[in-house]
């Protein structure tokens, strides 16, 4: 763990406290292009199939994902860094479970959870936290639960400092990487690929999106 990356949970929560309700109004759905919407009810669709354990949303903001996958039938909750996202998605969605913690150290039991999706939000993790995380991910899946995983990429590896958004003083990271680079860390933390998908910018984007689906191998 490096000392410049030691404090990005620090940074990361505080940021979205500030610009949480900013956040929400600019993105009401969660979900800002078709194709996303359609391969998380794919991820519904397969982690149904594999059973009734509960799904973990990580880094679910205002919690329309998570409503998402409560809709398709999928026992899901909620966890964000931010305590005041928190706030607002049990607000949004009074029937749902939604709580404060980290990709990084999950407080769930060993091979628990029937899925783990993680939309946007480890382009917010340092690269050496980041085979922590994938290592969380295999403890707490049950064998053959997948995985969905999206992120802003490129062809080359970068890093995005922001000092203000929707008006507001910040200090986030944002870490761009190809999906070779996250299928390589995915593969060293015993995680197997079923599938790969690079979506062109649309609208305002300005990276393409990628979709990686793992699964926790089989016995």
């Amino acid at each position: 763990m490096s000392d410049s990356s030691a404090d990005f949970l620090q940074t990361t929560r505080a940021s979205y406290d500030a610009i949480a309700k900013d956040y929400a109004a600019r993105f009401p759905t969660g979900l800002t292009h078709p194709l996303d919407r359609t391969l998380v009810i794919a991820f519904a669709d397969l982690v149904t199939a594999n059973g009734t354990a509960p799904v973990a949303d990580l880094g679910s903001g205002p919690g329309d994902v998570t409503a998402l996958l409560h809709e398709r039938g999928v026992p899901a909750f909620g966890v964000d860094v931010s305590p005041t996202m928190v706030a607002l998605a049990r607000e949004t969605h009074p029937g749902l479970r939604f709580h404060v913690g980290t990709m990084t150290s999950l407080d769930l039991p060993d091979a628990t959870l029937g899925g783990i999706l993680a939309l946007y939000s480890t382009i917010h993790v340092p690269d050496d936290h980041l085979p922590t995380a994938f290592a969380e991910f295999h403890r707490t899946l049950l064998p053959g639960a997948p995985v969905l995983l999206s992120f802003q990429s490129g062809t080359e590896p970068g890093r995005l400092h922001l000092s203000e958004r929707f008006g507001h003083e910040i200090a986030l990271d944002y870490h761009w990487r190809t999906p070779d680079q996250m299928r390589a860390l995915l593969t060293a933390a015993s995680l197997e690929p079923v599938a790969t998908l690079l979506r062109e910018p649309q609208d305002t984007e300005t990276r393409p999106r990628a979709f990686l689906l793992y699964r926790k191998p089989l016995p």
